[in-house]
């Protein structure tokens, strides 16, 4: 067989994300492999605007019946401004930045606050984006108070760190029965096997072992606002919500499928 009878390679174009959609992509099949892990992440679509509070601590509260239910205490600092619009022309997607909890000045780096004057806002420690589909009715600026937004009875996703644990054993990090703790065992809290001999002579990925413990991201969703307090500007939601009291919270409309986002 020559040379000139070789086929030429055929090539194919795979798009991940629209912010990476108008590079130009020519990249041979013959001997091509995705890398694992190492995809381009993309930012959710949220159901409506939210914003950003602090968790206060848990209690009980009364509901009018005499129903007991824990509920977490979320407040405000000074912040929930609109920082930064996203839009498709200029970023590939349509997003409100919003700034929370003001800080000192000397607090940030110059570019964070050259970021912050350019629309006249006060220094914010935290910023965050929330994906919309469009973003009309929207100013820079714009301070967002929660109770225009969300109202009592409505249904929240609330995000957040959640409490690190350190190193932990596979009974506290994934729930694991121990051995008997009788005097001729010799296994009370060990792991055990954590695979097979010679075949396939190695462990599988994505085993479940000891290892650092919280510290992790973690939404938990459609939580119910009980109560909302404007004098005191807090915000009681039943439930239990991530991290421990001082930590930054996401509060966002609860995603319901058919409701307020597409079912496709």
């Amino acid at each position: 067989m020559s040379i000139l009878s070789i086929s030429p390679p055929i090539y194919r174009c795979s798009y991940t994300s629209i912010s990476i959609s108008r590079l130009p992509c020519a990249q041979p099949l013959q001997g091509r492999r995705k890398a694992k892990g190492k995809g381009v992440v993309v930012m959710s679509m949220e159901a409506g605007i939210g914003v950003m509070g602090t968790k206060l601590g848990m209690m009980s509260y009364f509901e009018p019946d005499g129903e007991v239910v824990p509920v977490t205490v979320v407040g405000f600092k000074e912040g929930n401004i609109v920082t930064q619009f996203k839009t498709d022309a200029t970023d590939g997607y349509n997003a409100v930045q919003v700034g929370y909890r003001r800080v000192r000045d000397r607090k940030l780096t110059k570019p964070e606050i050259g970021h912050l004057q350019k629309v006249g806002a006060i220094p914010m420690r935290h910023l965050q984006e929330f994906r919309l589909q469009t973003v009309d009715g929207f100013d820079l600026n714009q301070r967002l108070v929660f109770h225009e937004i969300f109202n009592e009875g409505d249904l929240v996703d609330v995000s957040g760190t959640t409490i690190g644990k350190g190193f932990q054993g596979g009974i506290k990090r994934h729930n694991f029965k121990r051995g008997p703790m009788s005097h001729g065992s010799k296994s009370h809290r060990q792991l055990g096997s954590i695979g097979a001999g010679t075949t396939p002579g190695r462990v599988y990925k994505g085993k479940k072992m000891p290892g650092r413990m919280g510290g992790t991201k973690r939404k938990i969703r459609k939580l119910k606002i009980v109560k909302i307090d404007k004098d005191l500007n807090v915000v009681i939601i039943k439930g239990a919500v991530p991290g421990k009291p001082g930590n930054l919270l996401r509060i966002t409309p609860a995603k319901i499928v058919g409701k307020n986002i597409p079912k496709n």
